[in-house]
């Protein structure tokens, strides 16, 4: 069983959303979303990390998504601003690299789900050493500050989290 279904979970999270997506409980849409809910698993097997995912300080996550929730909602509403009062030739929008000090795979992904969240802000790509990490932003007058931003409200708090 663990050979054709090897992460349950998002099998059985792709086949309701293929369900739900194509609002059909014909045979058809049963059959394809069981083709899915096997296939894609098994061919994304070797992306997902081998470790297993240790929490080492459960509070720390718990501080960092209160963090992540209060940036994102700051940032779309900041980013709701600039769009009703800036016109495009105001706006600095720019790639940042970041040099990243973590390593695990875990917190890495974790960190590009709240980058790929936040309005305004989109990763662009990572090292191959994972060194460093290129982020798109909106509108960035100080690139610094955001590098100082990142390392200091995400990347800490996830070293904390996946490597002390």
């Amino acid at each position: 069983m663990k050979r054709w279904l090897p992460f349950p979970p998002l099998s059985l999270g792709l086949f309701v959303v293929w369900l739900l997506l194509n609002q059909s409980i014909e045979l058809g849409t049963l059959l394809l979303a069981a083709i899915f809910a096997i296939a894609v698993p098994l061919l994304t097997q070797s992306l997902r990390p081998r470790a297993t995912v240790r929490i080492r300080r459960p509070g720390a996550a718990f501080r960092l998504s209160l963090v992540v929730l209060h940036d994102m909602v700051a940032s779309a509403l900041t980013v709701a601003r600039l769009l009703l009062t800036r016109r495009n030739d105001q706006m600095h929008s720019r790639f940042v690299r970041v040099p990243l000090e973590m390593r695990d795979p875990n917190a890495l992904a974790v960190l590009a789900m709240i980058v790929c969240l936040t309005p305004g802000t989109a990763w662009g790509e990572i090292s191959f050493d994972r060194s460093s990490l290129l982020i798109h932003l909106f509108d960035e007058r100080d690139p610094e500050a955001f590098i100082a931003l990142v390392k200091s409200r995400y990347e800490r708090p996830l070293m904390e989290i996946f490597e002390s």
